[in-house]
Formats: C-alpha cells, structure tokens, sequence
C-alpha cells in the first residue's frame, strides 16, 4: 500500500519508517531485449537464450541497470509526497548488485526513509529501496537482487 505524504515536511517524521512492499512483476526476455536494444548492451548472458543455457546461470539474467531502473517503476507504488511545486531526482548512494535476477523471475520493492533534511528552498530526503526476487515458496529468496539510496528533492508550493 503506497504511504501517502501531504507535504514534504512531514518526511522528517517519518525517518526509519518501512515502506512495501509493491506487487510482484516479471521481468521476460522481451523486457530484457527492449533494455538491450534501448542501451546497446547486447552481451549474451542477458540476450543469448541459447548460449546462457549453458552458461553460468542456467539461462539469462536481467541486466543489472534494468533491475535498477524498475525502482522508478517501484517508487510510485511505495511512496507518493503531495504539496510540492516541483522535485527533483539528485541520484543514487549505495548502489549493490547482490544477486542475479534470473529472466522470467518475478521482483519487487520494499524500502525504508531513511533520512530527510530541510536543504535550501526544500526538503531532501533518502529512500533505501531493496528489490526482492521472488523464491521458489513465492516469498523472497534469501539475497535480494539489489540495494540502493535514492535521493529525492522536494520545493514546497
């Protein structure tokens, strides 16, 4: 259920508030495929069906900066801030790739405030945002695929 807050003041509330986690999505090889054709990076463990079967993982795995680029896709479901003029995305801290996304696996986010700060003209805070793969028993496997900080700057209205 996605928490909803009415201004960007109230993220200094809520620092070490836990957030998710989102629905499952899967992530196909034609999502793979668009990902590798968006950024030229073709490299046969992600787009070689046939050559990965082999390979080390038994098949082909999600690009690492296609899983990343779901917290976008993610962020929405976990998190909406209300009453701002506009924001901005500053970036990413901590960035881990702790384990392979398997293509065909099913993945979602959970995450957690963790800091929020007023910076000139606004409210800046920090979302550590964990993407979980889907196990065998349809919960989380024991690594997740990834963590990272996002860092987000609101200007009040």
């Amino acid at each position: 259920m996605t928490r909803i807050v009415d201004k960007p003041a109230d993220l200094l509330t809520l620092v070490g508030t836990r957030l998710g986690p989102t629905d499952w999505i899967r992530v196909d090889q034609d999502r793979v495929d668009g990902f590798a054709n968006v950024t030229g990076d073709h490299q046969w463990i992600h787009v070689g069906v046939e050559r990965a079967t082999d390979g080390p993982f038994g098949g082909t795995i999600v690009h690492g900066y296609l899983t990343m680029s779901l917290i976008n896709l993610f962020l929405p479901q976990l998190i909406e801030v209300r009453g701002f003029a506009h924001a901005v995305n500053v970036g990413l801290d901590k960035l881990r790739f702790l384990a392979p996304v398997r293509t065909g696996s099913r993945i979602r986010a959970t995450s957690e405030i963790v800091s929020a700060e007023e910076v000139r003209g606004g409210i800046q805070s920090v979302v550590r945002v964990t993407i979980e793969i889907e196990g065998e028993d349809g919960q989380p496997a024991d690594k997740p695929a990834l963590v990272a900080d996002t860092i987000s700057r609101y200007f009040p209205e």
